[in-house]
């Protein structure tokens, strides 16, 4: 569980992804403690997986304060939305260096929900976490820059996205492509961009997400 979600999606659809890597006193906060994390709340047995949380917060643990924001972000497992201590918690994962928490950031402030819209900061955090290859975040700084008239510099951030896999991104370039804001070649250099990232998605990554969700399984 990643815990972020796509522009326009409600609150609380996540998305499956890797984790970046944790770091603070103890170990890493892995996809697996997530998993069980999830596990054992469904169980309704929310206290432990609570305190463990809270005490990975309390050790610095990047990824736990990032995964406890996501909770009070989306009012999950017991916790009311508080999406005021979420930004607080984001922003000290973002500190730490976890781009899910600058894209979440970037994502409050873009759609403006539950807090001010504020473009300039929302695209400060989308640059943030785009830089560190989160492909949503790069694919909604194109979205943005497209909606405001730059167009070869939304080309450019779909570009990039459609290389790293991004398939909304290339149905942006064939969009701008028949539009006349994009050339053959660009519309061209995007399929073959984006059918290399297909290819490079490699089978032992599709059985390690078989291998977490067998697991989720075996804990409940």
């Amino acid at each position: 569980m990643r815990g972020v979600r796509r522009l326009g999606e409600p609150a609380g659809a996540d998305e499956e992804g890797p984790h970046e890597v944790g770091g603070g006193l103890l170990p890493d906060l892995s996809i697996a403690f997530a998993a069980r994390f999830e596990a054992v709340s469904v169980l309704g047995v929310l206290h432990e997986g609570s305190v463990l949380v809270k005490k990975r917060v309390a050790a610095g643990d990047p990824q736990a304060i990032f995964f406890l924001g996501n909770l009070h972000d989306h009012g999950r497992f017991g916790l009311e939305k508080d999406v005021t201590r979420a930004i607080e918690l984001y922003e000290r994962a973002a500190e730490l260096g976890v781009k899910g928490a600058h894209y979440n950031l970037g994502l409050l402030y873009h759609e403006g929900t539950d807090v001010e819209t504020d473009t300039a900061k929302a695209i400060r955090h989308y640059e943030a976490a785009a830089m560190s290859g989160d492909v949503d975040a790069r694919y909604n700084l194109g979205s943005i820059e497209g909606i405001a008239g730059n167009h070869v510099i939304a080309l450019q951030h779909m570009m990039i996205a459609v290389k790293l896999g991004n398939e909304d991104s290339l149905n942006t370039v064939k969009r701008m492509f028949m539009a006349g804001l994009a050339t053959k070649d660009d519309y061209a250099g995007a399929l073959r961009g984006y059918q290399n990232a297909i290819k490079e998605m490699s089978s032992p990554d599709r059985a390690e997400a078989k291998a977490l969700g067998f697991g989720v399984i075996q804990l409940m």
